[in-house]
């Protein structure tokens, strides 16, 4: 090119790739943290409730298989890996309690939060993605349950699990009706556009691990409004019963 230095025209061109290569592994990264929170809806949910110690036992392989895959020298099977080992912490946390303590609402965040000393050490290590998956999944139970209290689902909670499963769905539609009164649903979206303004701030954010924060809370809230709207149309598709 006239006028311009070969050297200087090759190092425009190397930093044009790595850019496209990034944007490509934010948005691996974003749908890996999106199926790690919607997985446990769909396989954990119902394992749990036929067999909770073979569901927590699994917890082992997925930790193994995480560590194993983060010393691969593939950078996406070693994010992969970091990811599973993030995910098996939440996952362990859902087992116990679905589990064993599914009566005790308010033990919820509490037993969802056993590896929160482990997963704050860990952001400064090499498993920040791990420790950025857990706490990111943290922050939205931490939502979820802070609104159901905040909006008076969860008193209805022991109640609904209680309750013959003919009982349970009418109870849970009742409790669900509870949300849409003016006062809850204005306390739910407000949640909701916090949270979407925090994933909207930590999708653009250079680490990777900012990413899969955002993609952790935004599959969260995708989930809880699933959730409400199994409980309003069709209560026994919800999962808590």
């Amino acid at each position: 090119m006239l006028g311009v230095q070969p050297s200087l025209t090759t190092g425009t061109l190397t930093q044009a790739t790595p850019s496209r290569g990034s944007e490509a592994k934010g948005w691996g990264l974003w749908l890996s943290g999106c199926l790690l929170v919607a997985l446990p809806v769909f396989l954990q949910a119902p394992w749990v409730r036929l067999a909770p110690f073979s569901a927590a036992l699994f917890t082992a392989p997925l930790l193994f298989l995480g560590i194993a895959l983060s010393e691969h020298p593939n950078q996406r099977l070693s994010s992969t890996g970091s990811l599973l080992v993030g995910f098996s912490g939440s996952w362990l946390g859902g087992c116990l309690f679905w589990g064993w303590c599914r009566l005790h609402p308010l033990w919820h965040l509490p037993i969802e939060a056993f590896a929160l000393p482990l997963a704050l050490g860990g952001l400064g290590t090499r498993w920040r993605l791990a420790a950025s998956f857990y706490l990111a999944s943290l922050v939205g139970t931490a939502a979820t349950d802070g609104v159901m209290a905040v909006t008076g689902v969860m008193r209805h909670w022991t109640e609904v699990l209680n309750a013959p499963i003919d009982q349970a769905t009418a109870l849970l539609h009742q409790a669900a009706l509870g949300v849409l009164e003016p006062m809850p649903l204005g306390v739910t979206l407000l949640a909701g556009v916090v949270l979407l303004n925090l994933c909207r701030r930590y999708w653009h954010h250079p680490d990777g691990a900012w990413r899969v924060a955002a993609a952790a809370m935004a599959t969260t809230l995708a989930v809880d409004g699933l959730f409400l709207a199994a409980a309003l149309w069709s209560p026994h598709w919800s999962g808590l019963i």
